[in-house]
Order: C-alpha cells, then structure tokens, then sequence
C-alpha cells in the first residue's frame, strides 16, 4: 500500500509540475539530486547526512550541523531536503558540503542515492520516516537518529490500521525526542531507545539572539514604545491595527507572513498615521513614521530585538508561527487561540511569558494592562526570555550522545 500511495503521489507531483512553478521545481531538483552529488562529491571523504522536510526543520537541524562542523573537521555534511520551501531559501547554506532535495522513497532511488553518498550516519529532523531509506540504512548498518521528534496519539504509527508502516520506526538506532509524552507513545508500539532531550529550537534561537543583524532601518523607527508583530495573517492585522490606530504613543512594525502587493496594499489600507516600507525608506524617513512594514524576509528574528511586545501570527488560522523567536528576547508574546498542537507555547504560556487572546477586546485588555503597569509588562517579557534559556543545550546532549 505504501508503495503504491508513492507512485500515485510522485505521478501527482510530475502532473503539478506543469502547473506550478513550486512543484517543477521540486519535480526537477529531486530528478537530479544524485548528478548534484556525484558532481561534489569528495569520494575520500566521510559524509553525515542531515535531513529535513523544509525550512523550519532545517532551523531545528542547524546547530547540529555547525556543532558538528566546529567540533568534527575530519566530517563532511550532506543536507537534504524536501519541500522547496526549505531548499531553495537554504541551498546556498554554508554550514553543509552537498545541499539537494531528497529523490521520492522509491527502492530504486534510495539504493542510488545511499550508494552514492555512503554515509557514515544519519540525522532526520524532527519528522520524515521514508521507508525504504530507513530499512536501506538499517541493512547497511548506518545508525539513523531522529532528533527533536515529537509524537502525538493520533499519528498512524499508534493507531491499528498503521501497524505495519510503524515497523519503520524500529530502523532508527535511537530517537531524542521533545517530551515525556512522545517517548510513552513510543514504548507502548515497542520502542525503548529514546531519551528525553528536548527540542533544538531553543539553541538555534539563541545562536540567533547572539548573531543578530544591525538594523539601521529599524533603530531609526523603533524609539519609545514599539509593537512588533511577525509572521502577521489578515485575521491577527485585524485586531491588532485598530488598537494601534488608537494609541498613537506607540509604534508598529508589521512582518506579514505573506508579502505580496494585494496583502500590503491592504495592510496600508487600514492603518492610521504615517506608513513606510522597509525596501522603500530611509533611517531619516522611518524616524518620522508611525508604522514600518517590512516587506521582505530574513530580518523578523532580529526585529524582534526591538519590540517592547510581541505579537506572533497564525493562531486564527492553521496555527502560531514561531514564538521562540520573539520570546528568547526577554518580551512577553501574544498569540491566537489556535496553539494547542505547539508545546512551546503551551509552555510559554504556562511561564507567564506568553499571553493567549480570543479577539479584538482580549487583546486590547492584555496591551491596556501592560500600558497601565511597564513593570507586569517587563516582568512577562523576563519569564519569556528565563524559559528559553532553561531549555537550552539540546544539542550538546545529541551529540555527546551518538559520540560526537
């Protein structure tokens, strides 16, 4: 069954791929993966192999990685990925050797691709269990981890009609996971080795806070009181930006999760007072603004530097975005409703750090309060910043681990 569920699902892919300019690219890149690697390929050397489905596992992977390359010269990295999202934002990542997307899970590719690299082990990024690479792997000996993996009951592996796909559990040589829960579940289908380490996220957000960029654009804007709200979707600018209309004592910074014209457009539409572009503005003209959107990517985790509060999107809609990101710099976090599945900002909220709102009103009570009382509001944003540095050091334990 799943073999066949692969071929109708690479069929569907090469369809696509006439459609789509995402899809052909992945269609493309996944083709001529192993030319890419025989083509770089140092064939004296040894090769650790990371992978991760797309770019938010690839951020999860990345102290691993650079951990490894600092501690462990006599190593080369191979990074793959699957989803284009990932590849083609970090192909040109200078902490691996080889960077490609991952060929489908057919035996035929898996055989090709692991003769080709041979490596010496393997790191799966939190999910991605592709049958036949795992069994290869495991015929030929390779350890395989699984790291900052997390599992939830209703995932096939636990229920009865998944038992025989769960079997590719058992190829990997160890999982560290995120929680307690997630080894529980594991040891119920068989699978004892796992250790509880946490998730990798708390040190790359860290690494990030420590290398954070310059931003002469932002400095200018960000005097005083700033609102700074990343990762924005139209039902959160809903409810935040009237607020702000409102309270012109502060100012906003808006990083939309989509930055395309109609959503800017409409996003200027609704907002109060003098508006700027980050792509389009001056240090001398942002100062004089009232909100600063920025209309481009790569800069959100060090805007964040800049907030007095935070305000992450996507909890009206398929979930939160990355609230690390805002919280390892010592500011409370709002967010939406829907982040029941995201075990950081269960616990974020638990810490006091992070605040969850319902609407329009909830919102506007939680910014009122901090507006009434700066020291509730500096005192959240320290829990925020305290929970994030106890998780920290994942990564060391992984790797003091498998002996590395």
């Amino acid at each position: 069954m799943y073999h066949l569920i692969l071929y109708l699902y690479q069929f569907g892919v090469f369809v696509c791929s006439f459609f789509s300019e995402k899809v052909s690219k992945m269609w493309k890149g996944e083709r001529r993966a192993v030319a890419d690697i025989r083509e770089k390929l140092d064939p004296e050397a040894q090769y650790v192999w990371f992978h991760a489905a797309s770019l938010g596992e690839f951020e999860q992977g990345r102290p691993l990685m650079e951990q490894l390359r600092r501690d462990h010269p006599e190593y080369k990295i191979l990074l793959t990925f699957f989803s284009p999202s990932g590849y083609e934002v970090r192909k040109n990542y200078e902490g691996a050797d080889i960077i490609t997307y991952l060929p489908i899970d057919t035996v035929t590719n898996a055989r090709r691709f692991l003769r080709t690299i041979r490596p010496v082990m393997a790191f799966f990024i939190k999910y991605e269990f592709w049958y036949n690479y795992l069994h290869i792997l495991r015929h030929r000996n390779v350890p395989v981890y699984s790291v900052s993996s997390i599992f939830r009951p209703d995932q096939v592996f636990f229920k009865w009609y998944g038992r025989q796909y769960g079997h590719v559990l058992k190829c990997f040589s160890h999982f560290y996971v995120q929680n307690e829960v997630s080894k529980e579940l594991l040891a119920k289908i068989g699978i004892n080795c796992v250790t509880v380490v946490g998730d990798t996220r708390f040190d790359r957000v860290l690494q990030i806070r420590n290398d954070a960029k310059k931003l002469p654009i932002v400095e200018a804007f960000a005097t005083g009181n700033t609102f700074v709200a990343g990762s924005s979707w139209q039902p959160d600018e809903d409810i935040f930006i009237p607020y702000f209309n409102t309270h012109s004592d502060w100012k906003m910074i808006i990083a939309p999760h989509v930055i395309g014209e109609d959503h800017l457009s409409q996003i200027i539409g609704k907002v109060k007072g003098k508006v700027v572009r980050y792509s389009q503005t001056t240090p001398e003209e942002a100062a004089t603004a009232q909100v600063l959107i920025i209309d481009c990517f790569g800069l959100l985790s060090s805007i964040y530097a800049y907030a007095k509060v935070a305000y992450v999107g996507g909890g009206f809609g398929v979930g939160i975005h990355n609230v690390l990101e805002a919280a390892v710099w010592g500011v409370p976090v709002i967010f939406g409703p829907n982040n029941q599945r995201f075990q950081e900002a269960q616990q974020l909220k638990a810490s006091t750090g992070g605040i969850e709102i319902a609407d329009h009103d909830s919102f506007a009570a939680v910014m009122d309060g901090f507006i009434a009382d700066a020291d509730t509001m500096r005192d959240r944003g320290q829990r925020a910043a305290d929970y994030v540095a106890q998780k920290a050091g994942t990564t060391k334990k992984i790797l003091d681990a498998v002996g590395l």
